[in-house]
């Protein structure tokens, strides 16, 4: 009798221990509620001084604006075109005339003469993002419908501001790489000279225009 109550008791402490067991290992193993989820980093937000700051930066006019006021006024161009079929440059003549706008922010071009037998009118946009660090261009004429955008950093070594952009060739159809080169010889006179570039890296030059400032 006494074997078979301490039988019976063993059996009763060995389902408690499974039970305890199982019990203690549930507990261990998180319900999809209770998975921790990493909390997302976020970034302290600039304090009303610091935003009114960085807004105040950006909005008024810098020494690379100062540098496109100084073309204020009125330029007569000499402009040579070159084709990649003609060894024989073509020439033609255009007056441009700058001015600032928006008070002081933004250069406005604008461009007259004649092209290939043909009047020809242009308007050009410069601007320099004090933001991004650098200069952009729009360009736009009554030879296409599209509008060429460019951007560019200014070489105080050679005194030059390189523009690179895109446009669509609308003899291919495809979209071609541009490149644009003004160089500031002084303040009367100025040197630009565009560029296809080709696929393979090779530029071709197409065009050059040397201006005066009356």
């Amino acid at each position: 009798m006494k074997k078979i109550i301490l039988s019976i008791l063993a059996l009763t402490l060995s389902i408690s221990s499974c039970k305890k067991l199982e019990v203690e290992e549930t507990e261990t193993v998180p319900t999809p509620d209770e998975v921790v989820v990493d909390e997302a980093i976020v970034e302290t937000p600039l304090d009303s001084a610091a935003i009114a700051k960085a807004w105040t930066d950006y909005a008024t006019p810098s020494k690379a604006h100062e540098m496109l006021a100084k073309d204020t006024g009125t330029w007569d161009a000499e402009m040579t075109f070159w084709m990649p079929d003609s060894p024989e440059p073509q020439k033609a003549k255009s007056v441009a005339t700058y001015k600032m706008i928006l008070e002081g922010k933004y250069q406005e071009g604008t461009f007259k003469g004649e092209m290939f037998g043909m009047s020809f009118e242009g308007r050009g946009l410069t601007a320099y993002d004090n933001a991004s660090k650098e200069f952009i261009t729009i360009w736009i004429d009554n030879m296409g419908t599209g509008m060429l955008v460019s951007r560019g950093q200014y070489d105080e070594a050679s005194k030059s501001i390189t523009f690179s952009g895109n446009m669509v060739d609308p003899v291919t159809g495809k979209e071609k790489k541009v490149k644009e080169v003004i160089t500031y010889i002084d303040d009367k006179n100025q040197k630009m000279e565009m560029f296809e570039v080709n696929s393979d890296g090779t530029e071709f030059k197409n065009m050059e225009i040397l201006s005066k400032k009356r």
